[in-house]
């Protein structure tokens, strides 16, 4: 009966942490995402900026570069925050207990299989010497 209660324990530890590792994973492509939208702006002001500079003078193209700069300065630190997520406490916790539910089911069915290596041991012998 405990290495069948290990191997539940396990699977729902298991559970747990698959559901975080999805939530996680979640937030990490929302973040990639609006990096990605400030991206495309900086990309749009980038090319704005060079056509005020073709068609205009110095002075008047410097709001469409600092805003192009400040687009990209937001845009590399949502990426660094998508790229930096890990792992949370209780998804490592969820891991652990798994592979210890998981080690006491293997031990627990390695001992039950070799309590009936004995006991049919046990028998043949018996029966053996009966004869």
């Amino acid at each position: 009966m405990r290495p069948l209660r290990l191997a539940r324990i396990a699977a729902e530890a298991e559970g747990v942490r698959l559901r975080h590792q999805a939530q996680r994973t979640v937030v990490r492509f929302v973040f990639a995402m609006i990096a990605l939208i400030f991206l495309a702006g900086t990309l749009t002001f980038l090319h704005v900026a060079a056509w005020s500079w073709l068609r205009q003078s110095w002075e008047r193209q410097n709001a469409a570069l600092i805003l192009a700069g400040a687009d990209f300065v937001l845009a590399l630190l949502l990426a660094l925050l998508a790229m930096r997520s890990s792992p949370d406490r209780v998804e490592l916790e969820a891991l652990a207990v798994r592979q210890r539910a998981l080690e006491g089911a293997t031990a627990g069915v390695a001992w039950s299989a070799l309590a009936v290596q004995v006991l049919r041991l046990a028998g043949n012998l018996l029966s053996r010497s009966r004869r």
